[in-house]
């Protein structure tokens, strides 16, 4: 066992630990009063972006129902090594967003490519100027909705180049900022140390505001996008519904989602298929530090909100995946898989096991149920490989590439806040 397998497990638990992340919160209050600043909001906002339409049309609510100053800056789209995949990237941001507003009640039609250059130019200048009149909240929203709607408000005609100078410098000092503060995406909000993306996060703000007493007296009680229960009590999906669950053993939002995956199943009558895939990173794609970083913590966040252990964590890239993903094969064949896949799960993910070591691979397979003895047969078959990149193709097929992902009926998701589109999927008639 390495030193770091030896000392990772202490650290995360720590660093992850939902304590410290209350006691940052507490921290960071009392640095802004010593330092009499007020809730100041800062919100990165890139224009062509279809979740950025989203956010920016709950900006409204958000101040109507909390006393806090809005920042608001435009930024760049992620870099290369922050997008893998680019080109299906922007193409589903546009569909899940479709999703997402009619899940909501916001408005986002996918109008089946991005918007002209030079109309997002000429919206730039003009959110650039509402955020200099301190109007951006409220003309955020509507801004974005004529650029996705391709309206006449918005001409073609290129920048001058004044303006084209002054935005460039805008979304230079505004990336870097974002890029300094720990983010690399747009349709983001920061408060004081912690990050939230997009709508699906707005709720950690809001609890965190109300937390703090900044609520205003007319705010509503309910939250502005309140995250979707998962089903508690069986409700039969029609004969033969089956989810498709692309899942990695390395994926931090894989393993939180999995068990409710599973349960979803249980009370719908559904078979989970499993289809395990090589990490990104394990398939050349590069994750950077500031995505590594927002995705542990974020993950710990969704995790105690949903109630699932995490963050004793055993990080199982290179090894321990492949041995990992080479018993699975066995633990389906045993009727085993789903067993397996929870004990894997839980072992490096929330009690800190090294699957790199035979001891810690051992402790995972046996409490599934499998024998050790035809594991250690199955650890030497490679044949794993290729139903994981078969799973990758399949994947790749349906317009996606990261995990966790879902197929149901013709429903391709990506993210475990997507569950809710797979439950709707399996329950629609």
């Amino acid at each position: 066992m390495s030193l770091k397998s030896l000392l990772m497990p202490a650290i995360s638990q720590r660093l992850l630990a939902r304590e410290r992340l209350l006691a940052r919160r507490s921290r960071a209050e009392e640095k802004r009063r010593a330092e009499g600043r007020l809730h100041e909001v800062h919100y990165f906002h890139q224009v062509d972006d279809p979740y950025s339409a989203l956010l920016a049309q709950v900006l409204p609510g958000l101040l109507s129902r909390y006393d806090v100053v809005l920042q608001p800056h435009l930024v760049s789209p992620p870099a290369d090594s922050a997008a893998p995949e680019r080109d299906k990237l922007v193409a589903y941001s546009r569909r899940d967003a479709a999703l997402l507003a009619q899940h909501h009640g916001l408005i986002f039609q996918d109008p089946g490519r991005q918007p002209e250059p030079s109309q997002v130019q000429q919206a730039s200048m003009r959110l650039l100027e509402a955020a200099e009149g301190q109007a951006f909240g409220n003309q955020a929203g509507k801004l974005s909705h004529q650029l996705w709607r391709q309206e006449a408000g918005l001409v073609t005609t290129p920048l001058a180049a004044t303006s084209l100078n002054q935005l460039k410098a805008h979304l230079a000092a505004s990336d870097a900022l974002r890029q300094r503060l720990g983010h690399y995406l747009g349709a983001t909000l920061y408060y004081e140390g912690e990050w939230y993306w997009g709508v699906d996060r707005l709720y950690h703000l809001e609890h965190r505001l109300r937390e703090l007493g900044v609520v205003k007296a007319t705010a509503p009680t309910a939250l502005i996008c309140t995250p979707s229960e998962d089903l508690q009590q069986a409700r039969p999906a029609a004969m033969g519904r089956s989810i498709d669950f692309y899942f990695s053993l390395r994926s931090p939002y894989s393993a939180i989602v999995a068990p409710r995956v599973f349960q979803l199943a249980r009370l719908t009558g559904a078979t989970v298929r499993l289809c395990y895939v090589l990490p990104m990173v394990m398939r050349g794609l590069p994750v950077p530090r500031e995505k590594r970083s927002y995705i542990s913590q974020d993950a710990a966040r969704e995790a105690f909100v949903r109630g699932i252990p995490f963050g004793r964590l055993n990080d199982p890239v290179g090894r321990p995946t492949e041995r990992g993903l080479s018993l699975m094969p066995l633990a389906e064949r045993e009727g085993l898989g789903e067993r397996y896949v929870l004990s894997f799960m839980q072992g490096v993910w929330a009690e800190g096991i090294d699957a790199g070591s035979d001891r810690g691979l051992r402790k995972i397979v046996e409490r599934a149920g499998l024998s050790w003895a035809a594991a250690q047969v199955s650890l030497k078959d490679e044949g794993w490989r290729a139903h994981a990149e078969r799973h990758r193709a399949e994947m790749s097929a349906l317009g996606l590439w990261g995990v966790p992902s879902f197929h149901v009926d013709g429903v391709s998701v990506w993210g475990q806040d997507r569950l809710w589109a797979v439950q709707d999927a399996l329950l629609s008639p």
